[in-house]
């Protein structure tokens, strides 16, 4: 019978059935002498690499990025998804990031990619199939050593295989036994649309999330349910396995700069890129936050609310109308506009002296706490040509003017609009209380939010 293209993908996964005969314990004495033997030196050279993990060229990069995942192990499942070309560089932006990294393969993601380059992204023996290690419980087992399993790519038929508990290939092996230690799970899926919308799919989905599995895109475009960005299931996972300080809080953030019309055309603004803003915002929902973001760029992870608005009254109103819902803090990192003008309804002539007559704007802060005399508000304060005593001074004052909780300041003259990194003064309602931080933003907002989470103890 000819087999429609389009199912080649549950073709594929179907063939995993074959592939695995033999891997369940009952079955072992079923085994070829010859197939035995093959295990045996899989096992032995999977021993050896085991000890000489650590020495794999790969895991020089392990924790260069940041040590958001260290000490955590998670399990990477792959399956017969094209998305699976996507895990090379996956699993290695989880070393970066700390992690220790195991990948299990199905037969069908064995057709798609080489085990041997999954040996090489992750530094360890890659898992085909199940042996006397009886790999499945010494990772995921109620004892075992994984703390997370990812499945990346997650196909149609392996997702309905694991809602329905029937583990016939390596990876449902895996997920079957960390849904019974009650170990964490992340499902990636990956498919065409059309089997994606599939009643079946969605129902199972549900009944995943429903057991408490965490479901991480997909993307949808050009007919396909693409594999989740890896920058966005990196940081599903930072959330999974990192600390929940901000879980069950909300947190509103302003970020980048306003714009204040002069003409339909030209703009008033500054050079606030909104990288501090924005690597606050990552950082919160890291840590466990509800996290709404109020900016006019966009962000574009799916877990983080935003709110697009241009001008500084825009901004002010959308704050305000925001926490009305209710939230714990609100850090105001925008450099909100001080000056707006009456725009012109047309383009203002060029050619000849213009002259701009400016007008005060809102202040958000100060209506913020009056309104919310109880809220957490976090500010800035960003000053030039003036040295760290004065600088320090002035933000003093703003935290007492403004009846702020806590105040990062900053020379920007030495740098900090723009950059990648940048350099903070701390100060918080305690007097003499001052601390000072450098280096690149996502350490910065770190820092910021560890002053955070003190104040609503």
């Amino acid at each position: 019978m000819k087999i429609p293209s389009k199912d080649f993908q549950n073709q594929t996964d179907q063939t995993d059935q074959t592939d695995q005969m033999g891997q369940n314990q009952e079955n072992l004495g079923q085994n070829r002498p010859d197939r035995v033997n093959n295990e045996d030196n899989e096992d032995r050279q999977s021993a050896a690499g085991l000890k000489a993990g650590k020495l794999h060229p790969t895991l020089w990069i392990e924790g260069q990025r940041s040590s958001s995942l260290a000490g955590k192990t998670i399990v990477l499942g792959v399956t017969g998804s094209i998305g699976a070309v996507r895990v090379v560089e996956l699993a290695r932006e989880l070393i970066r990031n700390g992690a220790e990294v195991h990948a299990v393969m199905t037969g069908a993601a064995r057709h798609i990619l080489h085990p041997d380059a999954l040996h090489y992204a992750t530094g360890n023996p890659v898992i085909t199939e199940l042996g006397g290690r009886v790999e499945h419980v010494e990772f995921c087992g109620l004892k075992g050593r994984a703390d997370l399993l990812l499945i990346a790519p997650a196909t149609a038929n392996t997702i309905g295989k694991i809602a329905y508990g029937i583990d016939d290939t390596t990876v449902t092996s895996f997920a079957t036994t960390a849904l019974g230690s009650g170990r964490p799970v992340m499902v990636v899926p990956a498919m065409h649309e059309s089997m994606y919308r599939h009643p079946a799919v969605v129902e199972n989905l549900i009944k995943l999330e429903s057991w408490g599995v965490s479901i991480v895109g997909p993307k949808l475009e050009e007919g396909i349910a693409k594999i989740a960005a890896n920058d966005e299931v990196i940081l599903e996972v930072e959330r999974a396995l990192g600390r929940k300080n901000f879980e069950n809080r909300r947190i509103i953030i302003t970020s980048g700069s306003t714009a204040e019309r002069l003409d339909p055309i030209r703009i008033l603004t500054n050079r606030a890129s909104g990288k501090t803003g924005r690597e606050l915002a990552l950082e919160a929902y890291r840590r466990g936050a509800d996290v709404t973001l109020v900016h006019r760029d966009r962000l574009g992870i799916s877990g983080i609310r935003e709110i697009f608005v241009e001008s500084a009254a825009e901004m002010t109103d959308a704050v305000l109308s925001e926490l009305e819902t209710g939230y714990d803090i609100l850090i105001s990192s925008a450099a909100i506009a001080d000056y707006t003008s009456e725009p012109s309804p047309e383009k203002i002539k060029s050619g000849g002296e213009f002259v701009l007559r400016l007008k005060p704007t809102r202040k958000l802060i100060k209506e913020c706490r009056e309104r919310y005399p109880g809220l957490v508000i976090i500010g800035f304060k960003a000053e030039t040509g003036i040295g760290r005593e004065e600088l320090l001074k002035r933000a003093a004052a703003t935290l007492e003017g403004s009846k702020l909780d806590l105040i990062a300041a900053n020379n920007v003259e030495k740098g900090g609009m723009g950059t990648e990194d940048n350099e903070l003064y701390l100060l918080g309602m305690k007097k003499g209380k001052i601390r000072h931080i450098s280096g690149n933003k996502r350490k910065l907002a770190a820092s910021i939010l560890e002053e955070a989470a003190g104040l609503l103890k």
